[in-house]
């Protein structure tokens, strides 16, 4: 069953259920609702004033400090990390141990006809039947913070789509388009009167160019020689647009893992694009781009560098200005979260890039 973000977010219910907006009153619903079951309940009324309030005070505060132990440790730290059976175990285990500590709060403090009367009760019967009534109830918490982690997953994987969508049509409309197109068949044509064998390598640079927007850039994750492949392709076609402009393109991992490096498509090729349009210099002075991918550990580690002319200032598109790197920001914190760092330096006379993101590696059969 699908459910898009604008179906979840216009239940009321559900966003009663993961909203931080309704945190204290969905706090305030659990515990009153606790109180209310095992205020009525025959563990409560079937015991005299005032060691019913006692026995209240106690219960519930043993079912609500196993709950909060249970949502905020036992699901976080093993149940969302797939150690179902250890979560089983440890939440049985906390039950046990509740269960004891119950038992002897309620036997330190009952009357005295009260402790006769319970004197041979059979003890692991007790813990036995106490087990079954509470481990459901725990378990609801359980299926609350599942619940919750599946609405936000689903909000996350649909907005990461829209953003994806969206860049993928943007880049077709920025570089697949007439305009671009004929820039480089004029250069082309140009090569083909001057350079044959430039001109070739030309058009097979288009070839793949065209090919990577196409293809591969609709795929979820592609090896990173086809993403530096693509770059290495943008960068040379624009050279041919292009008088005085220097680039280098440098990869220091092995060329055996290259292949065997996973990411999703088009991370790097907003930050490129920014590149080759800031690094224009209109007194006709030589423009630098620098781009290094390299890894740091388990960390895929992009830099990228261009010169700027102060003097020169791109136009821009007041639509879509600045909507690519907004997209590619949200981009990375739904893909990576906190696990990936974007650092963005601007100078007078250069502008510079650091991305590090975790990297995944799949065995070529």
């Amino acid at each position: 069953m699908e459910y898009n973000t604008q179906e979840v977010r216009n239940s009321w219910i559900i966003r009663f259920i993961i909203d931080n907006d309704y945190r204290i009153l969905r706090h305030f619903i659990l515990l009153s609702g606790i109180l209310a079951v095992i205020a009525f309940s025959r563990e409560i009324t079937e015991y005299p004033r005032p060691y019913n309030y006692y026995r209240l005070a106690c219960i519930c505060g043993s079912i609500i400090t196993m709950s909060y132990i249970n949502m905020y440790f036992l699901v976080s730290q093993f149940f969302f990390k797939g150690r179902y059976l250890l979560y089983i175990l440890l939440l049985l285990a906390l039950v046990i141990a509740w269960l004891m500590i119950i038992g002897g709060l309620l036997s330190a403090y009952s009357p005295d006809y009260l402790v006769i009367r319970h004197k041979h009760d059979n003890h692991l019967r007790g813990y036995y039947e106490g087990t079954i009534i509470l481990m459901p109830i725990i378990l609801v918490t359980t299926m609350i913070k599942l619940f919750q982690r599946w609405t936000i997953d689903t909000e996350r994987i649909n907005e990461l789509n829209n953003i994806t969508l969206t860049m993928e049509l943007n880049e077709l409309r920025n570089q697949i388009n007439p305009h671009f197109l004929f820039n480089m068949l004029n250069g082309i044509k140009a090569l083909v009167r001057t350079d044959v064998d430039k001109a070739t390598t030309v058009i097979l640079q288009l070839s793949e160019f065209l090919r990577y927007q196409l293809y591969e850039n609709n795929e979820v994750k592609i090896p990173l020689k086809s993403e530096i492949d693509f770059l290495s392709n943008f960068l040379e076609l624009e050279k041919i647009r292009r008088d005085n402009l220097s680039v280098t393109l440098s990869c220091s991992i092995d060329p055996s893992v290259i292949n065997n490096m996973l990411l999703p498509p088009s991370l790097f090729t907003i930050f490129v694009e920014n590149a080759v349009k800031h690094s224009i210099n209109i007194s006709g002075a030589q423009s630098d781009i620098t781009i290094r991918i390299e890894t740091e550990g388990t960390m895929l580690c992009f830099y990228c560098y261009n010169s700027i002319d102060p003097d020169y200032i791109p136009s821009v598109d007041k639509k879509k200005g600045g909507l690519g790197l907004l997209n590619i920001k949200r981009r990375l914190d739904l893909l990576y979260g906190k696990a990936h760092t974007l650092t963005l330096a601007h100078t007078k006379s250069a502008y510079n890039v650091t991305l590090k993101i975790p990297y995944e590696l799949y065995s070529i059969r």
